[in-house]
């Protein structure tokens, strides 16, 4: 048992002063610390700078650790020609890229704060530094192949790859399942995969309405994917409509990432079966494909939360980067309402979307935490501040353990 006193305790809602935090993998008390001291006679008390702020550990639900080895191998600007330059590099990407490349990667997340990430996992080759990271991990198998032809083939190296994860027994080590996208998932593959996922209650996220080349391609069979697809995969027409592919998922809550250029039926859609839009701001600018409408989210009740993406499409996996960029892209909603939902999004939401325990310090919730250290009393407006300016992290908790930090 240890008991944790900082100056001040980020909850969702409101700035804690004057209190201390009683935890061991869980946190069991927030009160006054010689309230504390009395109930957990032998615990460890953990002395704090000045001005320290405790808040919960930040979550990044949508990250490709596979392609961490990408820095200036790929094309940005516009989602068509960087997808070409996926395609070409890939070998050269996923095999530069071993276990000490992904692990500095997700070390890189542990410093930041990033105490839970959800990893997309194309091939499974991230499944050893996952199963050993010290964060929680949501690890989603993802499937993907437009040919039916195919079909068998591709779901078995899938039932492999999610067969394999299920092995890995350790806590906070979750299972999951990701749908490529409508474009890229043959309907026989994504009913076989919805299936075990229904049966098996595990987390579920898909890539939704990245690009305008998505857009065109699944309404009318048009734009730059035509090209795309009849000179690489003989294919003429898009396996699925938008409406098709969200049909699939009524009645499941899904973690949809992107819907960028999503319209109104579906946005509709997004709200009746409760499902949750990851917004991956950088990644959105830097493969040209415009910013989501948080505004139109709020307007439809649709839960949104902030993730990174992966190096492939970003520079680095930081959450406050991430928020930061986010709150000047969307220079149309009031700022300090803003920064206030961004925090939010990567604790509390971010926590109720993947099904995990954390994203609050509050009783019973687990320890999942991190200690910045603040210049000077924090103002109304602290949620800007923890945004801009990038306080050092100097101690991060995961179930409680000291992870970061002396």
């Amino acid at each position: 048992m240890q008991i944790i006193t900082p100056d001040y305790i980020l909850t969702p809602d409101t700035l804690l002063l004057g209190m201390s935090v009683a935890f061991d993998t869980t946190i069991k008390k927030i009160a006054p610390l010689e309230e504390l001291k009395k109930e957990f006679r032998d615990a460890d008390v953990i002395k704090l700078k000045k001005n320290s702020l405790l808040m919960p550990g930040l979550i990044n639900a949508h990250v490709h650790v596979e392609f961490s080895a990408n820095k200036t191998k790929l094309s940005y600007g516009d989602f068509v020609p960087w997808l070409y330059s996926v395609i070409e590099n890939r070998d050269e990407l996923i095999n530069g890229c071993d276990d000490a490349c992904m692990a500095k990667a997700i070390n890189s997340m542990l410093e930041a704060g990033i105490t839970t990430f959800g990893a997309i996992s194309s091939h499974g080759m991230d499944l050893n530094v996952c199963a050993n990271a010290a964060q929680n991990v949501v690890f989603f198998n993802e499937l993907i192949g437009s040919q039916a032809t195919m079909a068998d083939a591709l779901f078995g190296d899938f039932l492999a790859r999610l067969d394999a994860s299920k092995s890995v027994k350790r806590e906070g080590f979750y299972p999951a399942v990701a749908i490529h996208s409508p474009y890229s998932v043959h309907p026989i593959l994504i009913k076989k995969a919805l299936q075990i996922v229904k049966n098996e209650k595990l987390k579920l996220s898909a890539h939704f309405m990245e690009s305008s080349a998505e857009r065109e391609w699944l309404d009318k069979n048009e734009g730059d994917f035509k090209d795309f697809f009849e000179n690489l995969l003989k294919q003429k027409s898009s396996v699925s409509s938008s409406s098709e592919f969200l049909e699939y998922f009524n009645g499941y809550e899904t973690l949809l990432t992107h819907v960028v250029k999503a319209n109104e039926e579906e946005f509709q859609t997004l709200s009746s079966n409760r499902h949750t839009v990851i917004h991956c701001p950088i990644s959105n600018r830097l493969l040209g494909n415009g910013a989501l409408d948080l505004q139109k989210l709020q307007k439809h009740n649709i839960r949104w939360i902030c993730a990174t993406d992966g190096l492939s499409s970003n520079y680095k996996l930081d959450l406050f980067e991430e928020m930061k960029c986010a709150l000047f892209m969307h220079s149309n909603m009031p700022l300090l309402e803003l920064a206030k939902n961004l925090i939010k999004s990567v604790t509390k939401d971010a926590a109720d979307a993947l099904g995990i325990n954390s994203g609050e310090i509050a009783e019973g919730k687990n320890a999942d935490m991190i200690v910045l250290d603040l210049d000077s009393e924090p103002s109304d407006e602290l949620a800007i501040h923890l945004i801009l300016h990038r306080y050092n992290i100097s101690k991060v908790y995961i179930n409680g353990k000291l992870e970061k930090g002396i």
